[in-house]
Formats: C-alpha cells, sequence, structure tokens
C-alpha cells in the first residue's frame, strides 16, 4: 500500500506490518512485551469497559487490554492496513468481545456507539500536527461524556540533551514528525480540546508517557 505521508514512520511496509510484533521482541531483546503489559495495566481498565483502540495494528494491545474485561466489556480495533487485519484477527480470534474495523483514523468517522476508552500506542506522533487536530476530534467525538483519553506515546522532551546513545536511537528509528510531537505540550493541547483530570505514568527513563485525559 502506498504511504499516505512519505515522511511518517508509523506507515509500515508490508514485510514490517506482517512480522511487526517479531521484530519490536528481537529488536528490544524481549524487553517491550514487559513494557506492553506494564503500561496497559496502568490504563486501569474496569470490567465493563468499551475501549476503541486507534491505529490498533496486530491486535497485541487488544488481546492484554481483554484480559481486564468481563463479558460486558468490549475492544473495537481500527486500522487501514489489511496486513495488520489479518494479524489482528488470528491473534484476537478466540475473543468474541474484539472486532475489528477497517477505517481510516486520520479522517473524521463516527461510529455507532460511543467508548469509555478511547487508546492510541506509538501512532499519533507519526502524523503531521494537522493530522492530529483530526485524530482528537475523532476521540471526542467518539467518546463519552467522562471517559478517558489513553496515549501511549513519546513524553516531551529536549532530544539535544538526551544521552548521545538515546539520541542516536532515537533518530534512527524515528521519522521528522516525532521531533515535532515531542516538543508540544500535550496536556495544554487536550486540554482546548476539552480534556482534563490528566494523570501521566512515564517508562523507559521517562521518554515514554502513557498520558491519561478526561472527556469534560
Amino acid at each position: 500500500m502506498k504511504k499516505i505521508y512519505p515522511d511518517s514512520g508509523v506507515e509500515l511496509k508490508s514485510f514490517t506490518a506482517k512480522h511487526y510484533d517479531k521484530i519490536m521482541n528481537i529488536a528490544s531483546l524481549g524487553f517491550y512485551r514487559g513494557f506492553l503489559y506494564k503500561a496497559i495495566k496502568a490504563v486501569n481498565i474496569k470490567p465493563g469497559d468499551k475501549i476503541l483502540d486507534l491505529g490498533c495494528g496486530t491486535g497485541r494491545n487488544a488481546c492484554i487490554m481483554e484480559k481486564y474485561l468481563e463479558n460486558n466489556g468490549s475492544i473495537t480495533g481500527i486500522d487501514i492496513s489489511t496486513v495488520m487485519q489479518e494479524q489482528f484477527d488470528k491473534n484476537c480470534s478466540k475473543n468474541s468481545n474484539i472486532k475489528f474495523i477497517c477505517k481510516r483514523i486520520d479522517q473524521p468517522f463516527l461510529l455507532n456507539e460511543k467508548f469509555d476508552k478511547i487508546f492510541i500506542s506509538f501512532v499519533i506522533h507519526g502524523f503531521p500536527h494537522k493530522v492530529r487536530k483530526t485524530v482528537i476530534e475523532n476521540v471526542i467525538n467518539n467518546l463519552k461524556s467522562g471517559g478517558e483519553f489513553v496515549m501511549l506515546d513519546y513524553a516531551e522532551f529536549d532530544m539535544d540533551t538526551m544521552p548521545i546513545l538515546h539520541r542516536l536511537i532515537f533518530k534512527t528509528i524515528e521519522c521528522k514528525y516525532a521531533y515535532d510531537f515531542i516538543k508540544k505540550d500535550w496536556k495544554q493541547i487536550l486540554n482546548e480540546y476539552g480534556f482534563a483530570s490528566f494523570e501521566e505514568h512515564f517508562f523507559i527513563k521517562k521518554y515514554v508517557r502513557l498520558l491519561k485525559a478526561v472527556k469534560k
């Protein structure tokens, strides 16, 4: 599939998408799996939550989140990649309360239900900022009042003060949009869209953050 945003790093080539989970496990020396469990635990999922997972990928996050749900809870994953959809369907096939919708999250959409939580993991940093605004508007339009937006992504930091090795890794793996993302005040941005009651959890030397915000 041709990239919509040529400078983005979140639109993956078919080979990378097909082997994404394995690549992440190997590249992180197994660290990534444990990190995801810790991060998703911090989401504080309730048994009956209806969760929307934006840019859901292979379903790895959805399968972890599902462990916190009971029969009245559910997860809806959205992604545009058919390669990811095949993996999502395979990974989540045993969970009847998880479903996949093939849809772009960078264009306006309105689903038939509103959600208790909307989750996005390492996707929004890879868009131009005007596109990020569209994603946030989709969150607002599909989230219940009092519902939570959960953004797992890079924290705000000054790359020039990073240790040389960390800076080299960041520059190697990330696209130009990520450089812009880490400079933004995301609590202020979300507040302008009607979010409040922020809660933060930091990981990986505080370079990664799980940011929760409540829709007013």
